[in-house]
């Protein structure tokens, strides 16, 4: 593998005018760029980004920490802190959390040790205090999908529990008064508070949720599957269903239709996120827009301002705050 002196051999320069070049400093004639690129690209020489860092004083990479590859919703966050890493000429480098807080700490510290001063987090397992502390050490570090209140200027979250009362309000005024919900069984607060928000909101009209119709699964296809026939293995009514994520929300459907429910005519399903696969599914869902992509190329513009600035001592913003809306398809009609 070709180095830097190999570089400036070739070229005829000292290993400091390459370096130089390679970071586009100042008072590098035009000639001597092009002599020395030309010689990196005969030589196939790549320039470490580490070492790249050091020089300038400034990272070059951007971190981003998801629970899983797999799901489209993290890959729509994933995408939107790459767009911004993009944005800066920025290497993007992903590590995964799993939801689970020893693996949320590894992927953290993996994307430290590789020099990323700009971090988006999502952890659902770390406990408050341990973010904190982290929040203190790296200025360029924002949780996104989560809200504390000590570090509240790093925080680019959603309003999930409002998210619950703005699902119950379409359904109520679909004049439905016989629910359902389907939950995802990890144990974090985002399923707690829709479930709860939604709630709320049907007490508010005068109705209730009958606990045994709050179904429980994993948050993918088959979780919604196998959830939705718990809730009909009850034997007992429902006319709408209110759903964690799209995901669970088609499989549900799925589900329903094979045991001779029409939706929505029969039972009409409401799913949350509003991913790419909401808008292909049999029959189209209606579904809460939850905006994950802007959110993460905010939590990254953020991040890269701390990191401009050396920001240390937290100032609480109301603009990260995120509320999700509904966005009206086919899965949802009116009560009859």
């Amino acid at each position: 593998m070709p180095t830097i002196k190999d570089v400036a051999r070739l070229a005829g320069v000292s290993v400091a005018t390459v370096s130089r070049v390679v970071n586009n400093a100042p008072k590098v004639s035009e000639k001597t760029k092009r002599n020395v690129n030309k010689v990196m690209d005969d030589l196939g020489y790549t320039p470490n980004a580490n070492a790249r860092a050091l020089v300038m004083q400034k990272s070059m990479t951007m971190g981003v920490v998801i629970p899983d590859l797999t799901d489209p919703f993290f890959a729509l966050l994933a995408n939107g802190v790459e767009e911004a890493a993009r944005a800066n000429k920025m290497q993007l480098l992903l590590s995964t959390g799993m939801i689970d807080a020893d693996s949320e700490r590894k992927a953290i510290t993996l994307l430290i040790e590789q020099q990323c001063d700009v971090l988006v987090v999502h952890s659902k397992k770390l406990c408050d205090e341990e973010i904190i502390k982290l929040a203190y050490r790296k200025p360029g570090l924002v949780l996104i999908d989560r809200y504390i209140k000590e570090i509240a200027d790093r925080c680019v979250w959603l309003d999930n529990f409002e998210g619950g009362k703005t699902a119950a309000r379409h359904l109520l005024s679909l004049q439905h008064t016989e629910f359902a919900c389907i939950s995802s069984k990890y144990e974090i607060d985002d399923p707690e508070l829709r479930t709860n928000g939604f709630k709320s909101e049907i007490e508010k009209a005068g109705y209730l949720l009958d606990e045994t119709l709050v179904g429980y699964g994993e948050p993918n296809l088959q979780g919604g599957e196998i959830a939705t026939q718990t809730l009909l293995s009850t034997g007992k009514k429902f006319t709408a269903i209110f759903v964690y994520n799209d995901a669970m929300a088609i499989g549900a459907i799925s589900t329903l239709e094979n045991n001779g429910f029409k939706v929505p005519n029969d039972i009409s399903v409401l799913g949350f996120d509003d991913v790419l696969l909401s808008r292909y599914s049999r029959p189209k869902l209606s579904t809460l827009h939850y905006p994950i992509k802007e959110m993460a190329i905010q939590a990254a513009n953020i991040a890269l301002d701390a990191v401009s600035n050396n920001i240390k001592v937290p100032q609480k913003r109301e603009e990260n705050k995120h509320v999700p809306i509904i966005v009206k398809r086919e899965s949802t009609s009116l009560n009859k």
